[in-house]
């Protein structure tokens, strides 16, 4: 039996499996961003999330230590609104949301603070890949952008940049 075609579907000796075609070259790693200058001890938050899950909770925590981002979790909307209060006049810049955070009650609690913090905030959401439904009915009640979990890790550091960083330093 003939045994070449596994030469060809064993890749390229950089872990790259398939068949060798010549001019194609391996998938480019996308490179993190630079992290955000550190931020003054009593500067507010811009990134609220309702997050509950500890996977994502702690991967959240990590990624804006590392860009310089303080991100502040929350549970409810009073926890929210106290936040708030406690960060003077600065609105948050981005809202991040589990859309299976059933505690948060996310789809009830997006229009209320679309309606509250208007343009200046931007709210993301995240599910799984198979919650269509889920996704449409958070597209309707005014979430910005919704993705899924995947999507959500593998964006979360040049999301935490964008909305992490203080105006003077984007202008």
């Amino acid at each position: 039996m003939d045994h070449s075609y596994r030469a060809t579907m064993a890749g390229d000796g950089n872990g790259n499996k398939g068949p060798r075609r010549p001019g194609f070259s391996a998938a480019f790693p996308v490179a993190d961003p630079e992290p955000l200058p550190a931020p003054a001890e009593d500067s507010g938050s811009r990134v609220f999330a309702f997050v509950e899950d500890l996977f994502f909770l702690s991967k959240i925590q990590d990624t804006g230590r590392k860009m310089n981002v303080k991100v502040e979790f929350v549970k409810t909307e009073k926890d929210l609104n106290d936040r708030l209060k406690n960060n003077g006049e600065e609105k948050p810049s981005l809202i991040i949301f589990d859309l299976n955070n059933l505690n948060a009650k996310p789809l009830t609690l997006i229009p209320k603070l679309k309606t509250k913090l208007k343009k200046g905030t931007s709210i993301i959401g995240f599910l799984s890949h198979v919650q269509g439904d889920l996704k449409q009915k958070a597209h309707e009640v005014g979430c910005d952008m919704v993705l899924p979990r995947s999507a959500f890790s593998q964006n979360l550091p040049q999301l935490l940049r964008r909305h992490g960083a203080s105006d003077e330093i984007e202008a």
